[in-house]
């Protein structure tokens, strides 16, 4: 699953990692770090490369990136939910961030964009996304592709 965009700045793709990107996935794991400001979660205790790649192996776990210049600018990170009402399943956006320097470009819209054939051909009817109340750009962005649902989360504890 491959993709191009030209924005104002450079142009930029996207594609799908596989098993033989683990180096792109952890480098995009060190963008989620920086971007969101929380390399307690995102680089205090980094998997293992053959745990990686295994993730990758896995047709349920989706991870993107857009690349400019052989550089990571932005990526997102999802997996397919299946269920058990219906023949069909949902596809979570876990993570999604664009390098501060490259937003506004239209790349995360891209790789949102890049997501839906590729959640279609995991039997996805529909992609869904949270967002932090405060956090105006993400809910402007995911506003502008989708239908907004007031939802509470609840975190619980397994230990």
């Amino acid at each position: 699953m491959c993709g191009q965009a030209k924005t104002g700045k450079t142009a930029f793709s996207v594609r799908r990692l596989d098993a033989s990107d683990v180096d792109l996935l952890m480098e995009l794991t060190a963008l989620f770090a920086a971007e969101f400001e929380d390399a307690a979660s995102y680089a205090s205790s980094p998997p293992r490369k053959d745990y990686l790649a295994d993730l990758l192996r896995d047709a349920g776990f989706i991870a993107l990136v857009a690349t400019s210049e052989n550089r990571i600018i932005g990526g997102l990170v999802a997996y397919t939910l299946r269920k058990f009402e219906q023949d069909r399943s949902e596809v979570y956006v876990y993570d999604l961030a664009v390098a501060f320097h490259r937003r506004r470009e239209g790349v995360a819209t891209h790789l949102i964009q890049t997501l839906k054939p590729v959640a279609r051909e995991l039997g996805a009817w529909v992609i869904f996304v949270q967002a932090d109340y405060g956090d105006t750009p993400a809910i402007a962005l995911y506003e502008s592709v989708g239908v907004r649902e007031e939802v509470l989360h609840f975190d619980i504890p397994v230990s």
